[in-house]
């Protein structure tokens, strides 16, 4: 009767400590992929960046140039 009881929590400890477990490597899986999706779109954001700054400084000479122009 004891050994059953004993055997009783044994069994709930290690189902409980395997779903620990599952749960742990979940949220590592999860960081991990966060952490690639974030550094492979920090490149993308940075193609986007320059190219705004490009078409920005364009905007601005031709505003500037019609300014001179007195459009």
């Amino acid at each position: 009767m004891q050994d059953q009881r004993i055997e009783k929590i044994v069994t709930g400890a290690v189902n409980i400590t395997k779903i620990l477990v599952i749960i742990y490597l979940g949220f590592v899986e999860v960081f991990a992929i966060g952490k690639l999706l974030r550094e492979k779109l920090d490149t993308e954001f940075d193609i986007s960046r320059k190219w705004a700054s490009q078409a920005y400084s364009i905007l601005k000479k031709r505003q500037a140039e019609r300014n001179v122009a007195g459009v």
